[in-house]
């Protein structure tokens, strides 16, 4: 099959396309009411197909399933990839304790992790606690941060939080006083 449009005279076989033609008032050229009008005056010509060889699959355009498992290899390429844990964990516990402690003052907060916003803050280098403590990171200050933080999260109702310590870092000494003063105030640990 042939099919042959070109730019000078708009030709196509009647078998092929209906077309209603009419001349132009003041020029020799046709004009065409048929769909073949819309293309742009440019010469198509369908003589012959063109074998083009197999395309070959590049490692890096293949597409996976998203089903299939994923292989000891592929996790060694992609380490950053997040556990299922990882992935649920900040919506089965949203609010997450992050503290702080200095050399010089204590800083405790309340996030929430799906949304980011602070829920409640307590830090010793506030003006009202930095000028009645006697000591901006004892052991009082400590139990004073904790107690802060339970009260101001029970007025944004929030009661359960969860503590996930740095790496390397144990619960003892000052932060462990921060987080039992919060479990004793009612603050629920999950």
């Amino acid at each position: 099959m042939a099919c042959i449009i070109s730019s000078s005279s708009s030709f196509v076989s009647s078998e092929l396309l209906p077309t209603r033609l009419t001349r132009s008032t003041g020029s020799d050229k046709f004009t065409s009411l048929s769909w073949v009008s819309s293309f742009p005056g440019m010469n198509l010509s369908i003589n012959s197909f063109t074998h083009h060889p197999a395309p070959t699959l590049n490692k890096g355009c293949f597409i996976q399933a998203a089903w299939t498992r994923r292989s000891r290899g592929e996790l060694a390429k992609r380490p950053n990839r997040k556990s299922w844990k990882q992935r649920t964990d900040m919506y089965m516990k949203p609010f997450l304790l992050n503290v702080f402690i200095s050399k010089r003052f204590i800083h405790a907060k309340v996030m929430h992790r799906a949304t980011s916003k602070v829920i409640s803050v307590a830090t010793t280098n506030s003006k009202d606690l930095r000028n009645s403590l006697p000591s901006l990171i004892d052991d009082n200050a400590c139990r004073i941060i904790g107690k802060l933080i339970a009260e101001r999260s029970k007025d944004a109702d929030v009661y359960a939080l969860s503590f996930e310590p740095r790496k390397d870092e144990r619960i003892e000494g000052k932060l462990g006083i921060v987080l039992d003063t919060i479990k004793e105030n009612g603050i629920i640990f999950a």
